[in-house]
């Protein structure tokens, strides 16, 4: 069986725009910056024999604040440029959906992909919906810090600060 590192996307692989200190989504191309450190630490991660795969609920689109089409474009984009194996997205905004966040749906259709033994798994996400997405589903979670102004996931196996300290934690 295959391990895999789980990413969120927005907040975690590029920054999230914040409004009010709540994170949202980049809804124009313009917007997208790819965190500094996300390549670097996606090419360290495959070193140690991880899959990565993003997960990332992008209700928006739903919203109709964003067209499926340009949230399609940034997810090309992000894995021409970051390199990541796969990447599964939840259009929906209803909390009862499966594969929408902190449901761990999205995390086992990747399961079944890609043959993923989750116990030897990782999820990182800057939001208590990604830890407990992680959770549910039976893998390791690390929670980045980025300061919102909401409330943070206490029961996170790991809290870090930057990106970048994920080597500390994959060793």
């Amino acid at each position: 069986m295959n391990k895999a590192f789980f990413f969120d996307r927005d907040g975690v692989l590029n920054k999230a725009i914040v409004k009010l200190g709540k994170p949202y989504s980049p809804c124009h191309f313009d917007e997208l910056v790819i965190n500094e450190y996300a390549k670097e630490i996606i090419k360290y991660i495959k070193k140690k024999k991880y899959l990565t795969i993003v997960v990332t609920n992008q209700p928006d689109v739903k919203r109709k604040k964003i067209s499926r089409n340009l949230v399609e474009k940034i997810n090309t984009f992000l894995k021409k440029k970051l390199l990541f194996d796969d990447l599964y997205v939840c259009y929906d905004d209803k909390d009862y959906s499966f594969f929408r966040k902190p449901k761990p749906g999205l995390i086992f259709e990747a399961k079944k992909k890609w043959n993923i033994d989750l116990k030897k798994s990782y999820i990182i996400g800057d939001r208590k919906k990604d830890i407990l997405s992680g959770i549910k589903a039976g893998v390791k979670t690390i929670f980045i810090d980025n300061n919102y102004s909401e409330q943070k996931p206490v029961f996170a196996h790991y809290k870090i600060r930057y990106l970048k300290d994920l080597k500390k934690i994959i060793t």
